[in-house]
């Protein structure tokens, strides 16, 4: 499985509950595409939301997103990390 960061931009305020409820939406419909959504970060003043996933692919993610309601406005694939 390879790894996946992705940004959403425009959630300016986001709170902590927010983004626990948008996390949990993902992990309710992510087995249905093979992802594992591990974590969630986000900055409330810029609006941007950080996602940090395994999957078989970049469309996967999003079709989870979209499912959930939140579709990625980027998605890269992470191959290094330590």
């Amino acid at each position: 499985m390879a790894t996946f960061m992705d940004v959403h931009h425009g959630m300016n305020g986001i709170t902590a509950d927010q983004l626990a409820a948008a996390h949990q939406a993902d992990l309710a419909v992510e087995s249905a595409e093979g992802v594992h959504f591990k974590q969630a970060w986000a900055d409330p003043d810029s609006g941007t939301v950080y996602c940090l996933s395994e999957a078989p692919s970049k469309e996967a993610v999003q079709r989870v997103h979209e499912r959930a309601g939140h579709a990625a406005d980027e998605i890269h694939a992470v191959p290094l990390s330590v």
